[in-house]
């Protein structure tokens, strides 16, 4: 397994990182997997096996449950490995149930905490943006969880480009610490995180960690032209996402991943790990599995090496379109154009029907 520092800090994480969402499957997640203790801990087994060390959880998933699933894994082994989780959504009824606030944060860390039977957490995420709370209330609770030892490092999920910018463009101030990394949504089919996330998060020195590369089950090798979703999955139990902007381009795009796993032997959700782990910007990813056998496949993907041509077959056919600026700045100032972002404003450029 391959080991990053995440973002610009002295964290060092791998590639793959084990996600837990299908950890319990209960309080509403149920087609996202029913990993129970026993499993749980063959799976962490498995993964520390290959070199796979650090776990992503959330209070979200199964109401605290997978957190708890995953505290019974880890027990007796808490200095082998590194543990995420994340708050934001709300879980009740109350007015400071969810969101950013110092409210909402400092409770949620204590409740996950006992969940997970551990004192501090290796990294804890903001799930989402809270446009409601100052972010200096954010930043401030989440560099005051650090100091006391609750947490070692924070980051942000699901955040704009300029929600990005800004929290860590305050977080700079002195006494404040930064975010080191954001989790964002990323697959062959849907690419909008190239048109800001990604490049600001190295422009920044925050890592780009991915999650659900597989489309929350999109790209599962069981959906397809002529292939429709198993009723004991999150997209045949009618799991409300991911949102779709075009059918048949996510089509196109199966079919290209199909092709590609063709020519090596292996499934669509192997060559899909394989395509994103090596994209531009690109950091840890988090894979899942919904038992052994999958977690053992998707592991293996890690050795797949896919040529330039394979790599160019997948890009194509979800190529985000130029919208403005990238379109002018594609056309009128290419040559300037960053490192980060360069390979993307390229891309804009075939698009265009402009490039040599």
């Amino acid at each position: 397994m391959e080991y990053i520092n995440l973002g610009n800090s002295g964290l060092r994480v791998p590639k793959y990182i084990l996600g837990t969402i299908p950890f319990s499957g209960t309080n509403g997640f149920e087609a996202a997997g029913n990993v129970k203790e026993d499993e749980a801990r063959r799976m962490l087994d498995m993964s520390l096996e290959a070199g796979i060390n650090m776990f992503d959880t959330a209070n979200l998933y199964s109401e605290g449950d997978s957190e708890r699933v995953l505290g019974a894994a880890i027990k007796g082994r808490r200095d082998e490995v590194l543990i995420n989780s994340k708050t934001g959504f709300p879980l009740g009824d109350g007015p400071n149930a969810g969101g950013a606030s110092r409210i909402n944060i400092e409770a949620s860390i204590d409740q996950t905490l006992q969940r997970l039977g551990t004192d501090y957490l290796d990294l804890y995420f903001v799930h989402l943006w809270d446009g409601r709370t100052p972010v200096e209330e954010t930043i401030e609770t989440m560099t005051n969880l650090i100091k006391k030892g609750k947490i070692r490092y924070w980051g942000v999920s699901n955040y704009s480009g300029w929600a990005l910018a800004r929290t860590f463009t305050v977080a700079q101030q002195p006494g404040y610490t930064p975010p080191i990394t954001q989790q964002i949504y990323y697959t062959p089919e849907a690419r909008e995180a190239e048109y800001e996330l990604l490049p600001a998060g190295t422009e920044l020195g925050i890592g780009n960690m991915i999650w659900s590369p597989l489309g929350e089950g999109l790209l599962n090798g069981k959906i397809g032209r002529n292939k429709t979703a198993p009723e004991n999955t999150r997209q045949g139990g009618g799991w409300s996402e991911p949102w779709v902007q075009d059918q048949e381009r996510l089509y196109k795009v199966i079919d290209a991943l199909e092709e590609v796993a063709a020519n090596h032997n292996a499934s669509v959700p192997q060559i899909t790990y394989a395509w994103i782990r090596d994209r531009p910007n690109v950091g840890p990813i988090v894979i899942a599995a919904r038992n052994e056998e999958q977690l053992r496949e998707n592991i293996a993907s890690f050795e797949i090496k896919l040529t330039q041509e394979e790599h160019d077959l997948i890009e194509s056919p979800a190529r985000p379109a130029p919208i403005y600026p990238l379109w002018h700045r594609a056309m009128s100032s290419f040559e300037m154009g960053s490192p980060a972002e360069i390979t993307y404003l390229q891309g804009y450029k075939q698009s265009m029907g402009l490039d040599d």
